[in-house]
């Protein structure tokens, strides 16, 4: 966004010059922030200590 506004490039330019897609500069996150997503997963490593990442997801 800043790049757009402060040089005048279009969102492709941007994207490219720094190295994402068109898809990431639209996306927005559904959730407001992941403490959600953190009290979950840290429910789930509690009950099951011996579990790793991998079979946490």
């Amino acid at each position: 966004m800043q790049l757009r506004e402060s040089h005048c490039v279009t969102i492709t330019m941007s994207c490219a010059i720094v190295g994402l897609s068109r898809c990431a500069d639209y996306y927005q996150s559904k959730l407001p922030d992941d403490s959600v997503i953190v009290s979950v997963l840290s429910a789930i490593t509690d009950r099951h200590l011996r579990w790793g990442l991998s079979q946490v997801f």
